[in-house]
């Protein structure tokens, strides 16, 4: 009976793990309170009692030093299958995965993607665990070799199915600006970081599905995958079809950043 399993209803949140720190800890848990209030499930606890709660779930995978910790809160069991619910004490699932992000000379290839219609729901910006669509987006990029896929709303780029997008023309970076259609990414905020400190102009700004084949370069991001250079979507090549510039400095800058002790508490 819990409302997790059967509606979907629940927040999730994933936190990066490099050896053994997590990085953007306090932006991941701000954004799972934010999904928490907005569709009003009670935090179970406190900011400490979390904290306690995922470096229990590192130290039990202590033999990889980089994590993914999955955190999902239901709106816990009811005594029967409805719509409407009682007050339920939230259900807590929690767990860690291994992970290996790609060496700079492994990403030097690019990547591949698809462009689709974005068909989901207007409130992208919450963390909600009814992912259907965005699982079959996954699904047909990875059915097709592709790295990601790329959605469309009314001629816009909003983001990929599971990682926010950004396009660079005349050496200026792009990306859709917060608001209901798309999700705030902590690993987006860390790129416009780098992208100040590299003194490179960014833009919050929408862009079109022509903008984006036509752009000098395309990236994709993600807190599990980082920040990845597409190099060709729905066949069609970007530009020369090379890994840009652009992207080499924000990925090296990306590298210090998660290493810097400022960020990994």
């Amino acid at each position: 009976m819990d409302r997790g399993f059967l509606f979907g209803d629940g927040i999730y949140e994933v936190f990066p793990v490099y050896n053994n720190f997590i990085f953007g800890l306090d932006s991941h848990l701000n954004r799972l309170q934010k999904g928490l209030d907005t569709i009003n499930i009670q935090n179970p606890h406190s900011k400490d009692e979390w904290v306690k709660l995922i470096n229990k779930i590192i130290l039990i995978n202590k033999d990889s030093d980089n994590q993914a910790i999955y955190l999902q809160i239901s709106r816990g069991c009811d005594e029967d299958r409805k719509h409407t619910h009682a007050k339920l004490i939230p259900t807590v699932y929690i767990q860690s995965s291994n992970i290996r992000p790609s060496s700079k000379d492994h990403l030097l290839n690019g990547r591949a993607a698809l462009c689709r219609d974005d068909i989901r729901w207007s409130k992208c910006n919450t963390k909600a665990t009814s992912l259907l669509a965005n699982t079959m987006y996954a699904q047909e990029a990875k059915e097709n070799g592709a790295e990601e896929t790329i959605l469309c709303r009314n001629g816009v780029i909003t983001e990929g199915s599971s990682s926010n997008v950004f396009i660079v023309k005349n050496n200026y970076i792009y990306t859709h600006p917060k608001g209901t259609l798309i999700l705030p990414g902590i690993t987006r905020e860390f790129i416009i970081e780098c992208a100040k400190q590299c003194e490179i102009q960014l833009h919050e700004e929408s862009f079109s599905e022509e903008e984006l084949f036509n752009a000098d370069e395309v990236w994709v991001s993600s807190s599990t995958r980082e920040v990845i250079p597409i190099t060709s979507i729905n066949g069609k090549q970007i530009k020369d079809g090379l890994v840009g510039p652009v992207w080499s400095l924000i990925y090296d800058q990306y590298q210090i950043l998660k290493t810097s002790s400022d960020n990994l508490l």
